[in-house]
């Protein structure tokens, strides 16, 4: 059994919003190995625990894909936004 608990997870979640690209999927990756290590916890809530990792891939994407984003190819990827061609 883990020491971690959803809080230091969702923690983790929030700090990474500050980091360099490198150093937040870290961040976010030990989060989620430390999410996956919950799942075998009885006392976790799954639900939660589901919410959580759902959050951690789409920061992870996110992050991933920051440096498109900041290069204004988010609009083209965002049709949606008035940049959009």
């Amino acid at each position: 059994m883990t020491d971690t608990t959803l809080a230091d997870v969702e923690r983790s979640l929030d700090r990474a919003t500050d980091l360099e690209t490198e150093e937040a999927l870290s961040t976010l990756r030990t989060a989620r190995s430390d999410l996956e290590a919950l799942g075998n916890d009885p006392d976790v809530d799954e639900q939660r625990r589901q919410e959580l990792e759902d959050r951690l891939d789409q920061r992870i994407r996110e992050i991933e894909n920051r440096d498109a984003y900041d290069s204004e190819l988010g609009a083209a990827m965002n049709p949606d936004e008035e940049d959009a061609p």
